[in-house]
């Protein structure tokens, strides 16, 4: 390269500074009129929309603040991932096909089954356990349980591990309680260290069982600020704005890699995330109970956070497909 090819180096990267950042600006004001209108979905709580690496829109509703805390139930499971792949990227955990067994040996029932000492973690991210449901009609009961590890354990089999898929925070948990065990710490406590370079970061309340395990994949409370700042560490591949690695970047192509697909909705699902096209994109996302949704769009260079109320069935109510389509109608604006 000669002189004058790196002189110009730093004039191209600041024309695509100012490229981007004016891409910033027409995106802004397209996707104003769409924040407008969504004011009519009435659960919805805040939108926070980023682009390059910039928030570029942010709107709250009903007197809600993206930057308030509020309970972000499963999309936390999308946490729990990275956590799990950052213990394996230092060396608390082996791999994703470690067998998740001799982790948790005090708490396997007297008369387990067998197939207990095939399940893995990477089965317990994918909801490929084997193990019967937590969630759903099941939740309530497990969590009146005195003890939630035992009794995730204890669910009678109703599929072989790595069979199809069974959603169950459980399954969450027990990577809850594995992580704890490994690390001798909370999981708040390694969150708040490991995420700690991520800005703009931060859990809130987060609920334990009786051991005081925190729950792994459901109530945890964070902001769409939050949730967007997550995203843009996924986005970017693991690293922060600055460059600091926090979560492997091939932990995040391993959780973005479809595994099973989801009988419901016919979604396809990796470790800890959901996989999707919208709007004519393929879409990563975490998607949580009453509408909880962190959306990423690698090919856009878009994060979308979008929080709701916790307490309506957002894929009874149509709800979750009103915010499919409102991030296609942001994907349609680019």
């Amino acid at each position: 390269m000669n002189r004058r090819s790196i002189l110009a180096l730093p004039l191209l990267a600041g024309f695509a500074t100012v490229a981007r950042a004016t891409e910033n600006e027409i995106l802004a004001e397209r996707v104003a009129p769409l924040l407008d209108r969504a004011e009519g979905l009435e659960p919805l709580k805040a939108v926070v929309i980023a682009r390059n690496g910039r928030v570029v829109a942010e709107r709250g509703y009903g007197g809600n603040s993206p930057s308030r805390p509020t309970n972000i139930k499963s999309a936390s499971k999308s946490v729990v991932s990275a956590m799990v792949g950052i213990a394996i990227g230092k060396g608390l955990l082996e791999s994703a096909d470690q067998k998740i067994a001799p982790l948790l040996r005090a708490d396997l029932p007297a008369d387990a089954d067998p197939r207990l000492d095939d399940v893995t973690i990477g089965n317990l991210l994918s909801m490929q356990a084997g193990l019967g449901r937590t969630s759903g009609p099941n939740y309530g009961r497990w969590v009146a349980s005195r003890n939630w590890v035992r009794a995730a354990l204890a669910m009678p089999f109703e599929d072989d591990p790595g069979g199809r898929m069974l959603y169950s925070t459980g399954s969450t948990h027990l990577l809850s309680a594995i992580l704890t065990r490994v690390s001798g710490r909370t999981m708040l406590d390694l969150a708040r260290e490991w995420f700690d370079p991520l800005d703009g970061f931060a859990i809130g309340g987060w609920e334990r069982d009786p051991q005081g395990i925190y729950l792994g994949g459901n109530q945890m409370a964070m902001s769409t600020h939050s949730l967007i700042a997550f995203g843009e560490l996924y986005r970017n591949g693991g690293r922060t704005a600055e460059g600091t690695r926090i979560v492997p970047a091939d932990w995040i192509e391993q959780s973005w890699q479809p595994r099973t697909r989801s009988p419901f909705n016919g979604y396809r699902y990796g470790y800890g995330w959901f996989l999707h096209g919208i709007g004519g994109q393929e879409v990563r996302f975490a998607w949580g109970h009453g509408g909880q949704m962190l959306y990423i769009v690698p090919e856009l260079s878009l994060t979308v956070a979008m929080t709701s109320d916790e307490n309506q069935r957002s894929a009874r109510n149509g709800h979750r497909d009103d915010l499919n389509a409102l991030l296609a109608g942001i994907i349609a604006q680019i």
